[in-house]
């Protein structure tokens, strides 16, 4: 797990940099993904949470999701193409978990992927991403 200045990104996840969003590949082959520690903190407090419906197709860096902070309303970009199979609907529920433990219950869908191998070359794996993350909390959070 790579720790850079309290907040961290398992190694086995991986990073979409332009939207602060992760992908972890499943054992079944689908991919669950959220948004990393950093981007809940830089938006604030998440509020809600609107996320595509089950069966929607999502492209990589563009919307899965709208979500709404006290600071900040905006667009919550997939780390892979494919198909939404699930969404979380604790998440929905209760959007808080996004900041709190954004990579555990805080994720927010599973994608069938439909060109993982292609997806897979813009993300970085969390074990390569410290000298980035350290500069976007500068950047992000001072």
């Amino acid at each position: 797990m790579v720790r850079v200045n309290g907040y961290y990104v398992p190694d086995d996840y991986y990073v979409w940099k332009k939207g602060h969003t992760w992908a972890k590949i499943e054992e079944n082959g689908l991919v669950r993904v959220g948004i990393t520690d950093v981007g809940a903190k830089a938006a604030g407090k998440i509020i809600l949470i609107k996320i595509k419906p089950k069966g929607s197709k999502v492209v990589q860096g563009k919307p899965l999701a709208m979500a709404e902070s006290a600071k900040w309303v905006g667009k919550v970009e997939s780390p892979v193409s494919g198909t939404i199979e699930e969404v979380n609907e604790n998440v929905v529920r209760n959007p808080s978990l996004l900041s709190t433990d954004p990579y555990g219950d805080g994720w927010i869908a599973l994608i069938r992927p439909s060109n993982l191998s292609e997806d897979l070359k813009k993300l970085v794996k969390g074990s390569d991403i410290a000298g980035w993350y350290k500069e976007e909390i500068k950047r992000l959070l001072g």
